[in-house]
């Protein structure tokens, strides 16, 4: 049992010097949503607070995140976050594409399904009330039909 128990120490041990690439942005992301359309200053705290995390080129680690293995399970939820919606890289993206991100976030957040429950679970200043949630889905269904209005 002590074999065991020192073979589990040592892997843990080993396991903490491969570490993913943190996702920090030190430059001014000139794609981002808030650098290329008007975002008014409460929902752009909102999506800072509740979406930027995992939807940006620009994560802020809680403590936990330098130990493996959830610094992977972390990285994994923050690339596949910003393989599906990156709001830095919001502007290289067409507008019908856009249009659809738009679409989607504000469906998402009004049926309660961004953010996770799994992230505001420990980052509670995420989670958005009923307000909140009308605010940003309220926002991006209005810049969704500005951009539409571009395409036509």
């Amino acid at each position: 049992m002590k074999k065991i128990l020192l073979g589990l120490l040592l892997a843990f041990l080993a396991i903490q010097l491969f570490r993913p690439e943190k996702n920090k942005s030190e430059v001014k992301e000139v794609n981002d949503i808030a650098a290329v359309y008007q975002v008014p200053a409460e929902t752009g705290r909102l999506l800072q607070t509740s979406c930027y995390d995992c939807h940006s080129n620009n994560t802020n680690y809680p403590w936990y995140a330098n130990i493996q293995p959830v610094a992977w399970w972390l990285n994994n939820h923050i690339v596949e976050g910003k393989e599906e919606l990156n709001f830095s890289a919001f502007g290289t993206y067409s507008l019908k594409k856009q249009a659809h991100k738009l679409d989607e976030v504000a469906e998402l957040v009004a049926n309660g399904d961004m953010p996770l429950s799994s992230y505001t679970i420990i980052h509670g200043n995420a989670k958005l009330n009923d307000m909140q949630k009308k605010q940003l889905a309220d926002w991006a269904n209005s810049l969704k039909t500005q951009i539409e209005a571009k395409v036509k």
